[in-house]
């Protein structure tokens, strides 16, 4: 077999391979087997007739194509090996010549990943957001908690902002009542939000035994995203009453015995969150700063099927979990498809750099990933995923998603390497030490960064 590659692009390359026709033996003699077992010749037994006699009664072209449709990948596997490429997604092949006996001529172009040229990153500077929390923060999470332990009882007067109501619901389109239109004893926190657009001013106002009727649309159900009427009756109205912001509530609410303990806790977690959210942002800055040092062509079908990829998500995944169609979706966020569209593909193509730049990292750095970083990124992606461990591990076992999270892990480390080298100030202008929060923000990272149309090809 002979091969050689002509580059079409930066992200292209056509093989013409040139293949003996004594090479394709293996491929013929596993045809005419094959069609031995698919045919009765009478005067023959099943998988006994010679092939003189299959290429009389069938065609001795049946059997060629039989024999170059198996010997096709092979022979491309070979000469992409050969020519040391990086493929991305599946070949265009078209056989240009085949004459019996003689020889098999054909081309495949393909995707490659283009060659990343990564310069010297240690002068990227970025600044990200101080790590401040006021008393005002700390005033807002202590309340926040004082509101989970908030108590309920009923009172006899009008429902206020902040009651909790119990409600009768029934909702109607276009006069009929629906099948899933109808709840009993539903319990709301007038201004909370949690429920439909209008029933705050709708209940606000009523006793016990009041109702009302408003209009509203629907969020979800066999009528989501469609005008319905909807009356709500009130069966019970409740004030809700906060503790006494004490030492008791502090031994109530927490492990700590007197309030002045509590807020320091909280003061400390929040420190912590926001320690973190600069992590984050520092490399989410540190990489935008990288791919603008770096000329990456992107392959045209893989940034298509990226494309797709994400809109099918959206759609059929997260919209539909929703009861929204992407019409919907695009009204409610005021915008247009055309500017979907557009934010779509810049997104993608942003996706795609990143892996192309992370992988090389990861090859110039010559970083590995070894079984303890592998199992914690897993038990992450498991907590996150909603599944354990254990399920989550067969799953990508089964699904051969093994190599996907190396991937993510190896590209969390590069990213690492790169803010490690990086200077980071903050809006005070002092150097940020993101030494604590490193790997965890980097493993986080390497699962925000993958390709996911590259990624399925590879895996």
């Amino acid at each position: 077999m002979k091969s050689a590659v002509e580059t079409l692009n930066p992200t292209r390359v056509r093989l013409t391979v040139e293949v003996p026709f004594e090479e394709l033996k293996d491929s013929l003699d596993a045809a005419y087997k094959k069609i031995n077992q698919q045919v009765t010749v009478k005067g023959f037994r099943k998988g006994k007739i010679p092939a003189r006699v299959i290429d009389q009664r069938f065609g001795r072209g049946a059997v060629l194509e039989e024999a170059v449709n198996d010997a096709l990948p092979k022979f491309y596997t070979e000469a992409v090996n050969e020519a040391e490429l990086n493929v991305l997604g599946q070949p265009e092949v078209d056989i240009t010549e085949l004459k019996d006996n003689e020889t098999l001529n054909f081309t495949a172009e393909v995707d490659i990943r283009p060659a990343i040229e990564i310069p010297d990153y240690s002068g990227i500077e970025v600044e990200v957001d101080a790590v401040e929390v006021s008393d005002e923060d700390v005033d807002k999470a202590v309340e926040e908690l004082r509101e989970r332990f908030a108590s309920t009882s009923p009172v006899e007067r009008a429902a206020e902002d902040g009651d909790v109501v119990t409600i009768d619901l029934e909702a109607k389109v276009e006069g009929e009542v629906l099948e899933d239109g109808v709840a009993s004893g539903v319990s709301y926190t007038i201004g909370s939000g949690e429920l439909l657009e209008g029933i705050d001013d709708a209940v606000k106002g009523l006793e016990a035994g009041g109702e009302a009727t408003f209009t509203s649309e629907l969020k979800g159900g066999s009528a989501a995203g469609k005008e319905s009427e909807v009356t709500v009756k009130v069966t019970q109205v409740a004030a809700r009453e906060l503790p006494s912001l004490d030492d008791d509530f502090a031994q109530l609410a927490s492990e700590f015995d007197t309030l002045d303990e509590l807020k320091a806790d909280s003061r400390k977690r929040l420190e912590n969150m926001k320690q973190y959210d600069q992590a984050t942002q520092a490399q989410e800055r540190v990489l935008e700063k990288l791919l603008e040092l770096v000329e990456v062509p992107v392959p045209e079908k893989l940034l298509a099927d990226e494309i797709e990829t994400r809109k099918h998500n959206l759609v059929n995944h997260q919209l539909g979990q929703m009861g929204l169609d992407l019409a919907k979706y695009l009204e409610i966020q005021g915008k247009t498809e055309e500017e979907f569209d557009a934010e779509t593909k810049e997104q993608a193509e942003k996706g795609i750099k990143t892996q192309f730049v992370l992988d090389e990292l990861v090859n110039k750095e010559k970083l590995n990933v070894n079984q303890e970083e592998l199992t914690e990124h897993l038990m992450r992606r498991a907590q996150s995923s909603g599944m354990s461990p254990d399920q989550f591990a067969q799953a990508v076992v089964e699904g051969g998603q093994v190599p996907m999270l190396v991937g993510e892990v190896a590209r969390g480390k590069a990213l690492a390497v790169v803010v490690e080298a990086a200077t980071v100030k903050d809006t005070n202008g002092e150097v940020v030490d993101l030494e604590d929060d490193e790997d965890e923000t980097a493993a986080a990272e390497g699962e925000q960064t993958e390709a996911s149309s590259e990624e399925k090809t590879e895996a």
